[in-house]
């Protein structure tokens, strides 16, 4: 599950406070992402794609994205992580496979939007069906508006970024960096 590359190097910070958790407003549709380095918020966006942020909550609490490998990370670019069948590093991980699958649930239908592509927003990964997205997502290293209307959009980092922008490189990283662990503010 491949998303297309083009570059950018412009940083918007119109949502994303780098430094302390930012406050919390729906804990519900937040998420919590424990990397090496720190603590990711995410805000989740139900309006915009519900069914997409219902199955990052409901991967979330069941564990899947806990141990998950960062399998494609791109500077510039974007990291790309979610493979919950190949992707765990706790469970037989195999980094060439890391990338390949998603969970046993359906594939979610498309829920583009006119919510942008930019920095530290969340996207759903898919292959070139537009309707094929499951447990994999990536976080835009920057604005990355050619994505706009082909990939859907349902979360924003709303703090940690910086933590997301020290995650190793790579196609695929040779030693990958992880979500230690995945969680609904609602549950922590």
């Amino acid at each position: 599950m491949a998303i297309a590359q083009q570059s950018h190097t412009y940083r918007d910070k119109r949502y994303i406070k780098e430094g302390p958790m930012a406050e919390i407003k729906d804990p519900e549709n937040t998420i919590l992402m424990e990397l090496k380095d720190g603590t990711v918020t995410i805000e989740l966006l139900p309006d915009v794609a519900p069914g997409h942020c219902d199955r990052m909550k409901e991967l979330a609490r069941s564990g899947a994205y806990d141990n998950v490998a960062f399998h494609r990370v791109i500077d510039g670019f974007m990291a790309q992580t979610g493979d919950v069948a190949n992707g765990n590093m706790e469970k037989d991980f195999n980094l060439r496979m890391a990338g390949t699958g998603g969970s046993d649930l359906p594939n979610l239908k498309a829920e583009f939007s006119g919510v942008p592509h930019d920095r530290g927003t969340l996207g759903a990964a898919r292959s070139q069906n537009p309707d094929s997205a499951n447990s994999q997502f990536f976080i835009n290293f920057s604005d990355n508006h050619f994505l706009n209307r082909q990939y859907t959009v349902y979360g924003r980092v709303i703090s940690g970024m910086e933590h997301v922008d020290a995650i190793t490189r790579g196609e695929p990283p040779a030693s990958p960096d992880r979500m230690i662990s995945v969680k609904v503010a609602a549950d922590a």
